[in-house]
């Protein structure tokens, strides 16, 4: 590998009305390593903004930590802030289920629960004891239309959500996710187990809900960060290294060790 000056960064920033979320000097440890180190990121509202880096880079431990899903990690501490809407949800005496309403998450790999379609989504509404019908069938209908998924299921919603194919599993778990109505939506790899036409679809899905979401996804997929993504964010050893428009990122980096990275040149 060529030797990089990774003391050179260059970060993007935002007008303060235009910032979803934001973190300010976030390090996770995990144990005595320290994971993610230090990074300030802000992302723009309703834009599509991709996570890159090698294995290792710390952009997944990044992205867990946006939702606090690092808490479910025992080794794992987090510190700095993250703030959204003005408040710091890394603060501990913050509810953060009633947080993750507002910051909802999709998995690298499709994780529906044993239950009907239409449970699936109704899911969080009746564990709060939600009965009425017409306003679950409302949410039902809405947030599988808004995954592109609503002409496809909408004959079989009771029907076990596991006879759906791998790529229709994936787009029901961010029906599951939008459905309680999330301003910003999280996405580790949620393409990595799909084949190219699935994931083909879930890029559409994605542009069509950034419409009314902010969606941050973690890709190890050049090509997908570069068709996907608004902006670009370039992760090396935990930390924050170059963060501009996508368009920049691919085609006129500031830096070379960003620039060898997206053309496979890194390593």
């Amino acid at each position: 590998m060529p030797k990089y000056d990774w003391n050179k960064k260059h970060i993007i920033t935002f007008s303060e009305d235009s910032i979803a979320l934001e973190t300010k000097d976030l390090h996770v440890y995990y144990g005595d390593n320290e994971s993610i180190k230090g990074v300030d990121m802000q992302f723009k509202k309703n834009k599509i903004t991709a996570l890159i880096g090698p294995s290792g880079s710390g952009k997944s431990t990044y992205l867990r930590s946006l939702n606090r899903m690092n808490d479910t990690i025992d080794i794992a501490k987090v510190t700095g802030q993250v703030i959204y809407e003005g408040i710091d949800v890394n603060k501990p005496e913050i509810n953060v289920y009633e947080m993750r309403k507002h910051i909802g998450m999709v998995f690298q790999r499709p994780n529906p629960f044993a239950k009907s379609i239409y449970k699936n989504i109704t899911f969080a509404y009746e564990r709060l004891g939600v009965k009425d019908k017409q306003f679950l069938d409302e949410i039902v209908e809405t947030s599988l239309k808004q995954a592109a998924l609503w002409d496809q299921v909408k004959d079989d919603l009771h029907k076990s959500a596991f006879t759906l194919s791998g790529g229709q599993q994936q787009r029901l778990c961010i029906a599951r996710a939008i459905a309680v109505k999330p301003e910003i939506l999280l996405m580790d790899e949620p393409a990595s187990a799909l084949d190219p036409i699935a994931t083909v679809q879930l890029e559409e899905t994605m542009f069509e809900l950034k419409e009314n979401y902010t969606i941050i996804i973690v890709t190890h997929n050049m090509q997908q960060a570069a068709r996907a993504s608004d902006y670009t964010a370039f992760f090396y050893l935990g930390d924050l290294i170059e963060y501009d428009k996508t368009n920049n990122i691919f085609q006129n980096a500031k830096l070379q060790s960003t620039s060898d990275y997206v053309s496979g040149r890194f390593g």
